[in-house]
């Protein structure tokens, strides 16, 4: 698993989605409240805060909600400040995790992802306990829309990009974290529909769990995903679709 696109795909094709659609919500309301922040609040300007509202808007949020979370990206609102903030550690069975989190309460937050990692076997660490088994990188998400694997190649014939990672549904192209927005426009350019634009972290080696550990190392992330105040995981985990029970 090398970025939150690739974890949900994995997801979805097991059938696990997002339970409480207020979770999901509070989540989305996040993506934009940093959005917001980050740039221009108005979504024409501001490409990350456009792409976080059509993801709300997929998900059936409610038009006031998203109001009020640019409002309060934008510092219309008087309540407290959301911080992005990163974890580290070692989950089930040793494999490595880079956890981005956004929260308004970042003790509260780092307790409770404390007590995640220990309740499933794992150790949360310190900055850097981890993270030398990554390398940074950008990240885009693109809607595949019936295109080969072969046409995205094809597509993807641009400086800064490293890699391809395929998926019928949405694929996943890294780059140099300095050609992010470049590649971004190039591809829009050549009329790929981009769904998420963001700053990852992509393993140097990855690691598959046996048969009988796969299970407990997908719990483990699964637990993480469904915390509200998650943003994004990274792992080194490989999971093998046959050892995973899932769908090719």
């Amino acid at each position: 698993m090398s970025g939150h696109s690739k974890w949900h795909n994995i997801r979805l094709r097991k059938g696990k989605v997002d339970a409480q659609r207020g979770a999901l919500f509070t989540k989305l309301s996040k993506e934009i409240i940093l959005a917001a922040r980050s740039g221009s609040p108005d979504p024409e300007a501001n490409y990350r805060l456009k792409m976080s509202i059509e993801k709300a808007r997929e998900s059936n949020m409610p038009q006031e909600n998203i109001k009020r979370a640019i409002a309060r990206g934008s510092g219309l609102e008087n309540e407290k400040l959301i911080e992005e903030l990163r974890y580290e550690g070692y989950g089930p069975h040793g494999v490595a995790v880079v956890v981005d989190a956004a929260t308004d309460n970042r003790n509260r937050t780092a307790g409770e992802l404390r007590f995640l990692f220990q309740k499933n076997g794992g150790t949360m660490g310190e900055t850097g306990t981890v993270g030398w088994m990554f390398t940074p990188v950008g990240v885009l998400e693109l809607d595949t829309a019936g295109r080969s694997e072969e046409q995205l190649l094809e597509s993807a014939m641009i400086d800064g990009v490293l890699d391809l990672e395929f998926d019928p549904a949405r694929s996943i192209v890294f780059t140099t974290p300095t050609s992010l927005a470049t590649v971004r426009e190039a591809f829009v350019a050549l009329g790929l529909r981009v769904t998420e634009m963001y700053l990852g972290m992509r393993p140097k080696i990855k690691v598959a769990p046996s048969d009988a550990q796969a299970g407990n190392v997908f719990d483990f992330l699964a637990a993480l995903d469904d915390h509200e105040d998650i943003v994004r995981i990274f792992s080194n985990v490989d999971f093998d679709a046959a050892s995973m029970g899932a769908p090719v």
